[in-house]
């Protein structure tokens, strides 16, 4: 099982940021990093911040699961198994 943090994308339209429509950063076990549209979770999820607790950390929705990636809709989806 891998963990997820899901972010808002604040340079979205920015040159290698994706288009204004990627507004949704998805990083798998903090080393992969995907940009979409839009996200499912079905899997329990939380808040968890990460950084260095110096005031700059970022909020994310956590999770773990395993992804899939509707390239169609670009939608990461999030189940408990591998579909």
């Amino acid at each position: 099982m891998k963990k997820y943090h899901i972010r808002f994308n604040k340079t979205r339209g920015q040159p290698g940021r994706g288009s204004v429509d990627h507004v949704w950063r998805v990083f798998e076990n903090e080393k992969k990093e995907y940009l979409v549209k839009h996200f499912k979770i079905n899997v329990p999820s939380y808040s968890e911040t990460t950084g260095n607790g110096t005031g700059n950390d970022d909020w994310n929705i956590a999770c773990q699961g395993y992804i899939t990636l509707d390239r169609e809709t670009s939608t990461a989806i999030i189940n408990e198994n591998h579909v």
